[in-house]
């Protein structure tokens, strides 16, 4: 065999190593997908979960404390727990930066830039310990109400990076395990738009190997940031229709694969 020969060869494995390394880069599959829902909303337990259940899939739903529909619906959400959804912290009160344009709205007791970071971190945990009474689990991971990370010039995560998998931010963008960053993971923020337009993310995750995470607010109303059940629901479809080349699952489980992958 001559040179040309036994390098057109080593090509050919080569190229076949690194399709292979490729596609079981996500638990066997081409890519991750993680859909994650905020703001503990009746429409997660209404319209969502049943939704996702239908085709078992799963989702990470990122929970504050105070809110109704947790306190009256706690049988509701420890079944969702059961079935393999996450019960994600999104703090007790869902406090954000006032100081930023456009947050009039938010209210002086809930302004995290009133907060001590001392205050922010406990308010935290304490929603964990709600999280862990309904769903018994201690694992989990956290979204940062309104992405804000920083109180002054404190990353108040710093004092909690023990307590979380990991943590969602807001940041757009399709990451490699290696890229990924579990302290602040990026997402695609959902609000109007089309079944069509989330399908296409999902394309992309596959044909790129990348980690892909969905943000929603509202499904079918309640919440002003809103997708439509039938863009959600075509989303979901097509997620099922690959689910050879797509893994869902909820952020935990994802988080834990990254970290143990990055350690490695």
């Amino acid at each position: 065999m001559n040179r040309k020969c036994i390098v057109i060869v080593l090509l050919l494995v080569f190229g076949q190593l690194v399709q292979a390394q490729q596609t079981e880069l996500w638990n066997g599959k081409k890519c991750a997908v993680v859909l994650t829902y905020d703001d503990a909303l009746n429409i997660d337990l209404d319209i969502v979960i049943p939704a996702l259940d239908s085709l078992n899939l799963k989702g990470t739903f990122y929970l504050i404390g105070e809110s109704a529909a947790i306190s009256k619906r706690i049988p509701e959400w420890r079944l969702a727990a059961q079935k393999g959804h996450e019960l994600g912290n999104h703090s007790l009160t869902h406090p954000c930066d006032a100081t930023f344009e456009g947050r009039s709205w938010v209210a002086p007791e809930k302004a995290l830039n009133n907060f001590t970071v001392a205050r922010a971190v406990n308010e935290i945990r304490i929603a964990n310990t709600l999280l862990e009474a309904i769903d018994g689990k201690k694992e989990r991971t956290f979204a940062f109400p309104c992405g804000d990370t920083k109180i002054g010039n404190v990353n108040f995560y710093d004092g909690l990076k023990n307590d979380f998998v990991g943590a969602r931010g807001v940041q757009s963008g399709f990451k490699h395990i290696k890229e990924v960053d579990l302290n602040d993971i990026n997402c695609f923020y959902i609000d109007g738009h089309s079944g069509q337009y989330m399908i296409d993310l999902v394309k992309k995750a596959i044909e790129t190997h990348t980690l892909l995470v969905f943000l929603f607010h509202g499904v079918g109303g309640e919440h002003n940031i809103n997708v439509s059940a039938k863009a959600h629901k075509e989303l979901l479809q097509f997620m099922k229709l690959h689910e050879k080349e797509i893994w869902n699952a909820p952020m935990v489980d994802v988080s834990k694969f990254i970290r143990e992958k990055q350690k490695s």
